[in-house]
Formats: structure tokens, C-alpha cells, sequence
């Protein structure tokens, strides 16, 4: 049997070599992301679900605090002090992050962003810190933004909270609309955090529904740093999963 193909002229025929090269950059990129683990919304996965590899606690005597358990990242305080499970990749800039999280016991907790080595050794970093804790732990801390700065003013940006702080330092303050509230938030239950950080915004959202958010206009705000995952308080259980990343440009 002899099958007659049509023929294709000059602009028909660029027109198939394009088309081709283009399914196979898609081909190309879609095989890329699932060696890197990246899914199709550009989410890398940071946390393996079955070590700790690629993480270290700080301070080091800290590290019996993290365990693994059934996929999980398990924070238990042990001692009265800021705990740490540090991402290694230090030097983040802008980006996305959503994970889960799970309190079955009262705790303060939350994941410091842009964080660097507190060199006054006020705390172990300074940084941004999205809070989170168990309900009723308060709007100064579930689903607040927290400022952990070394020598500069700290601002609270509670609950239902946008923050501007003006070049000069000086904090502006609104309301969100419809902002997250306690009954969105599951009690011994998971929860997600989705946190974006973009330039000199940032953004924390609860069970999709917007927290608090911040604009830092000063020249010393936090261009880039590390993730950090926190316990706060002795006797206290936190636990984390899905912990994903997707940078910005």
C-alpha cells in the first residue's frame, strides 16, 4: 500500500518545524521536572518524607528535637529555647512555600523566612517569621507576622493585619478583607501554610484564606536567607509535611 503524503510548502513546512520544537522543549521540561521532583506548578518538594537529609537543626545540641515518624518532620521541645531545622540552601530570595502542619499539643511555633545568623546572639537567626501555634494560642501569634531583627524595631502585624513600614521605619497599618479567623483552623488537625516572598513583600496565608501581610520599605530590609522550621517552648510537639518550594524571579 503507498501513502501519499500532502505537500507542504515553505511556511506550512517552518510552520511543523516550529510546532516540533516546541512539543519537544514541553517534553523536555516536563521530564526535567519529574527527575528534580518538581510537580507542574513549579513546586519542588524540600522534604523527602522519609529522612532529614538536607536539613540541620540549630542550635546543634538541638538536633535530638527533629525526628522522622510515618513521613512527618516531628519537632518535640525539650528545653526552654529557639530550635531550628534549618533548609540548606541559605541564600533564598523570592519565592513560594506551602507545607503542612499539625499541633496535638499547646505550642508556639513557625517558619522563619530570609533568615541569617543573629550575630548579637539575641536569637539563633534574625529574620521574618510567619507564626503559628495552637488555636486560641492568640492573634499575636497564629497567623501573625513576627520580626526577629538583631538591632532594628520590631513591629507587630497580628492576625487580620497589613503592614507597611515607610522608608523612614514608621509602621502603616489596615485591615485584610475577610481574613482568616479560628474556625478556619483545624484543632489537633492539619493545617496548611502558603507563604509568598516577593521582593520586599510577603504574604502568609492559612487554609487558603489571607493571615497578615507586610511591605518593608527600609534599606535594611531582608533581601535573602534561609527557611527554618521552629519549636518554641518545652514540651511541646509540632509536626510538619509537604514542605514545598517554588522560586521566583
Amino acid at each position: 500500500m503507498t501513502i501519499q503524503l500532502p505537500c507542504i510548502s515553505g511556511h506550512g513546512l517552518r510552520a511543523v518545524v516550529t510546532l516540533s520544537l516546541i512539543l519537544t522543549t514541553v517534553a523536555e521540561a516536563r521530564s526535567e521536572r519529574q527527575q528534580t521532583g518538581e510537580d507542574a506548578d513549579g513546586f519542588v518538594s524540600i522534604f523527602d518524607g522519609a529522612t532529614l537529609t538536607g536539613w540541620r537543626a540549630v542550635p546543634e545540641e538541638s538536633a535530638s528535637d527533629w525526628s522522622m515518624r510515618d513521613g512527618v518532620i516531628v519537632g518535640t521541645g525539650s528545653a526552654d529555647r529557639l530550635s531550628y531545622l534549618v533548609w540548606q540552601d541559605e541564600q533564598l530570595e523570592n519565592f513560594e512555600l506551602k507545607l503542612e502542619y499539625r499541633f496535638q499539643t499547646e505550642g508556639n511555633s513557625g517558619v522563619e523566612i530570609r533568615s541569617r545568623v543573629d550575630v548579637t546572639g539575641k536569637r539563633p537567626f534574625e529574620g521574618y517569621h510567619a507564626d503559628i501555634g495552637h488555636v486560641g494560642i492568640g492573634p499575636h501569634i497564629l497567623g501573625a507576622w513576627d520580626f526577629h531583627f538583631a538591632t532594628r524595631r520590631e513591629y507587630p502585624c497580628e492576625r487580620g493585619t497589613r503592614l507597611r513600614i515607610d522608608t523612614d521605619g514608621e509602621p502603616h497599618y489596615s485591615t485584610i478583607n475577610d481574613p482568616v479567623t479560628l474556625d478556619d483552623i483545624h484543632q489537633g488537625d492539619w493545617n496548611v501554610l502558603y507563604v509568598i516572598a516577593r521582593d520586599n513583600k510577603c504574604q502568609m496565608y492559612l487554609n487558603g484564606k489571607a493571615a497578615s501581610k507586610f511591605t518593608d520599605e527600609t534599606a535594611e530590609r531582608l533581601r535573602r536567607g534561609a527557611i527554618g522550621l521552629q519549636i518554641h517552648d518545652k514540651g511541646m510537639q509540632v509536626e510538619f509535611r509537604n514542605i514545598l518550594v517554588r522560586r521566583l524571579p
